[in-house]
């Protein structure tokens, strides 16, 4: 009789992205570093808290170029090695999180403002009458 075999288990194929987009979120409470395909599906991220910083702290200029650091990291995995850059906010984080990026050794493409600004949107509160 012939021995059982096992089934092979299907193995994970690691994509191999050359190129994508980098979105810098930057609050002024965080800064979110994500990094997607071009298509915009996510292949890595990292933000001021995952990095380990809690609170204020994660506002910093600093812990937003650990979070990009640690973005490119995750992204350099894939084979990634050139991004356009897309930064949304008025955070501390926005230019510091873009020199990480340049620095870690992945060639940017392209630089984009996308800062949300309102055309007069929301009505403001009225009045205080004393």
């Amino acid at each position: 009789m012939p021995k059982a075999t096992r089934q092979a288990k299907a193995k994970r194929v690691r994509r191999n992205i050359p190129h994508g987009r980098a979105y810098i979120h930057a609050s002024y409470n965080n800064t979110i570093v994500t990094i997607t395909d071009p298509e915009g599906n996510s292949v890595a991220w990292s933000s001021g808290g995952t990095i380990g910083y809690k609170g204020s702290k994660k506002g910093t200029p600093y812990a937003a170029q650990l979070a990009a650091a640690d973005a490119v990291k995750k992204a350099q995995s894939f084979g990634m090695g050139q991004v356009e850059v897309i930064v949304r906010g008025t955070g501390s984080g926005r230019e510091q999180a873009i020199r990480a990026i340049q620095a870690s050794g992945i060639e940017v493409k392209s630089i984009m403002d996308d800062t949300p600004v309102p055309h007069n949107g929301c009505r403001p509160a009225k009045k205080n009458r004393m």
